[in-house]
């Protein structure tokens, strides 16, 4: 007899053999046991995941000797005929190569005549998908009613391709990738059957580089023991497949997230002067990074996890290398450079800067975290800066000396303690005189506006509730403190607040500046001329002013003509 590969040899033979897919098998025995067998069936998934075997093994339950049952005689005839692909009522047809109108023609009219010695006649068509729309369209009818003894069962890679009223016609299972501590048991019990001795190492090794297919995984094995004999070693499998040893990846994952950039560069030439799949190499880090981050969040829960026991061993051993934010940092930066890898003219060279971002973003910090500590040193400013602009109080506390420049604390006022008593009024007249005149867009609202209070460095202004918006900005507060420092009152600050003016009030006229500073206690009320109005106004510079702009923005306006 001619040798027969593992994948065929160990092919599943009833629903309890077939791994990684319980979710499918169960719903499928279930339903054989409640006699509730639908008419058209569709098999989904990756390759290798057990598509077609299923749909053998449901069409044994259907056609075996006093079927349909689940439990069948292993050596029943009918079995084995679906089994070595030879029964006359289970028809297997490839999509690809019989996707034209005319088979599917010929289906309908075949299967029109009764099963010549099973219950049902079952068609199995693998990679659907491939059908033609015209192909398609003439399945549809018999599709959705078919004769009683008649069943289909269909397979495909790319369920999308598949047109949706077929879908919509058929009962649709999803299968998974296979975990890849089960594609190492399955492995470990071929190994036994077939007298070769295999260590874990390889065994994970073989179902890493199968990415959740079963196929790929036996052939693989197939073909190592064809290269090492009877006996498998984690070596013999990374050499032969490119991987990298599980100590390589560990030691890798470790200098990333010590922040070690050189060991970073050491630990990945190595790998890259190996002949080591760099695409594979950035995979399976990704892959244990993102495990680390499960153990992590689970805190220590390694039930979540399909790893082995070495790699346990590692996560265990390194919990306190990162922590929750760090970790998602470098899964970012290791998924953007997967993302760009295929695109990549040099792929070494964007994963050295790539495991070097990785390695300086662990030791980074998020915005959230950024903000929160800048609200902490935010909330131990001194009591200098008093009020916010809304009228809530900031808590005294201790100043403190180590505040960024970015924080903008003031230093101590010069005003806190004058040596003579300021006349308010008189000093805001003069102000408002200089502040028109630097920024003529604001007479008329510094006009209307009236002094609060003056006292511990802050100049507190009151003006009208619909002024409020357009007048409280960094650029005014900032444009006063200059003026008020030409008057002689350094380092004050400003807040605008809607209090009401006094009774009585009247608002002043437009003073002209002073043109030298003045002590607080020279300040006193005289007569001034008022500053002429502008003569021009450029319409153009008027429309860009920042105050314009808000103001048509907040009412919803626009600029009609500008008037002198």
């Amino acid at each position: 007899m001619s040798y027969q590969v593992i994948a065929r040899k160990y092919r599943p033979q009833r629903f309890s053999d077939v791994v990684g897919q319980d979710h499918v098998s169960q719903t499928l025995a279930n339903a054989i046991s409640g006699e509730r067998i639908a008419h058209a069936y569709l098999f989904c998934g990756p390759r290798g995941t057990g598509k077609t075997t299923l749909a053998r093994i449901f069409a044994k339950c259907l056609n075996c000797t006093g079927g349909p049952k689940v439990d069948f005689p292993d050596d029943d005839s009918k079995c084995i005929e679906i089994a070595e692909s030879r029964s006359i009522d289970v028809l297997e047809i490839d999509g690809a190569s019989n996707n034209g109108v005319e088979q599917v023609r010929e289906l309908r009219e075949t299967c029109l005549y009764a099963p010549a010695s099973s219950t049902f006649k079952i068609y199995i068509i693998d990679e659907v998908h491939m059908l033609t729309t015209a192909a398609f369209n003439a399945l549809l009818k018999t599709l959705e009613e078919p004769p009683a003894h008649v069943k289909f069962m269909f397979a495909t890679t790319e369920p999308e391709k598949v047109l949706p009223t077929i879908m919509s016609r058929c009962q649709r299972y999803d299968l998974r990738r296979i975990p890849v501590n089960l594609i190492a048991e399955h492995l470990k019990y071929i190994c036994g059957e077939e007298k070769v001795t295999i260590d874990e190492g390889a065994l994970f090794a073989i179902a890493r580089g199968a990415e959740g297919c079963m196929r790929d995984a036996e052939s693989a094995l197939d073909q190592l023991i064809s290269f090492c004999g009877d006996t498998i070693t984690e070596p013999d499998v990374l050499s032969m497949f490119g991987l990298m040893a599980q100590g390589q990846l560990f030691a890798l994952a470790e200098a990333v997230l010590t922040g070690d950039s050189t060991r970073t560069l050491t630990e990945l030439n190595s790998l890259a002067s190996q002949g080591k799949d760099l695409g594979r190499l950035v995979a399976d880090l990704l892959t244990h990074i993102r495990n680390r981050l499960v153990f992590v969040v689970s805190k220590g829960d390694l039930s979540l996890l399909e790893i082995s026991e070495a790699e346990a061993t590692a996560l265990q051993a390194g919990a306190k290398l990162a922590n929750e934010q760090a970790l998602a940092r470098v899964l970012d930066v290791l998924t953007d450079c997967e993302g760009r890898l295929r695109l990549a003219t040099s792929k070494k060279i964007l994963i050295e800067v790539s495991l070097l971002k990785a390695a300086q973003a662990k030791a980074a910090q998020g915005i959230d975290e950024v903000l929160g500590q800048l609200q902490k040193l935010r909330d131990n400013e001194p009591p200098s800066t008093g009020k916010s602009s809304a009228g809530s109080p900031k808590p005294a506390s201790k100043p403190t000396t180590t505040a960024k420049p970015a924080l903008k604390a003031a230093p101590p006022p010069a005003a806190d303690t004058p040596a003579e008593p300021v006349d308010l009024q008189a000093l805001w007249a003069q102000l408002a005189a200089a502040a028109s005149k630097a920024s003529p867009f604001m007479q008329t609202y510094f006009q209307q506006a009236h002094a609060v209070s003056f006292s511990n460095g802050i100049f507190e202004i009151g003006v009208t509730d619909e002024h409020l918006a357009l007048v409280d900005n960094q650029r005014n507060r900032e444009m006063l403190a200059e003026q008020l420092a030409l008057l002689g009152h350094e380092n004050v600050q400003f807040r605008f607040t809607s209090e009401p003016p006094p009774e009585g009030w009247q608002p002043a006229p437009a003073l002209e500046p002073i043109d030298e500073p003045q002590a607080a206690s020279s300040a006193k009320p005289r007569m001034t001329k008022a500053v002429p109005q502008p003569e021009k106004i450029d319409p153009e510079e008027f429309k860009d002013d920042p105050l314009i702009q808000k103001a048509l923005e907040l009412f919803r306006g626009r600029i009609v003509e500008v008037r002198k």
